[in-house]
C-alpha cells in the first residue's frame, strides 16, 4: 500500500502540478512529467519499482549472453561453409601473429636506433666535455707559469 499524496498518475492532482511546475520553473515541470511517466512504469510501490528494475536486469544479462553465445557458436548449419568459416579464421588469425611478429620487431630495430642515437650523443658530449676540461686545465696550467 502506498501512502503518497500525490500518486504517480495522470490524475487532476497531478496534471496540475505539472502544469503549475512548468509555470514556476520549467525543470520542475518536467521532474513532476517524470514522476507521472515513471511512477507509472514502476506502479508507484518500492516493490513494483525492485520488480521492474529486476526484469530489465534480466533481459539485459539475457541479451548479453545471446550475442556471445551468437559469436562464438555462430554455426549456420551449413558444414560447408563453417568449415570453410573456421579455416578463413584460422588463417587470419596466423596472419594477425605474423603481423603482430614483425610490429615487435619493428618496435626493437626502433628501440636500438634510439639507444645508438643515444649512445652517439653522449659521446660527442663526453667528447666536448674532455676537450673543454683539457682547454681548462691548459689554461690554469698557462696562468700559473704566468705567475711564477
Amino acid at each position: 500500500m502506498t501512502t503518497a499524496i500525490v500518486k504517480p498518475r495522470w490524475s487532476p492532482i497531478s496534471i496540475g502540478l505539472m502544469v503549475l511546475g512548468f509555470i514556476i520553473w520549467w525543470p520542475l515541470g518536467l521532474a513532476v512529467l517524470a514522476y507521472i511517466l515513471w511512477g507509472e512504469c514502476f506502479g508507484g510501490s518500492a516493490e513494483r519499482a525492485e520488480d521492474w528494475v529486476n526484469r530489465q536486469r534480466s533481459w539485459a544479462r539475457d541479451r548479453r549472453y545471446k550475442a556471445r553465445y551468437r559469436h562464438r557458436h555462430g554455426a549456420t548449419g551449413n558444414r560447408a561453409f563453417d568449415e570453410y568459416r573456421e579455416a578463413e579464421l584460422q588463417r587470419l588469425d596466423e596472419e594477425r601473429r605474423r603481423l603482430e611478429g614483425e610490429r615487435e620487431e619493428f618496435a626493437d630495430f626502433l628501440h636500438n636506433l634510439q639507444m645508438a642515437r643515444d649512445r652517439e650523443e653522449f659521446d660527442r658530449f663526453m667528447a666536448e666535455r674532455e676537450s673543454r676540461r683539457g682547454d681548462t686545465d691548459r689554461r690554469d696550467k698557462k696562468h700559473r707559469d704566468d705567475e711564477d
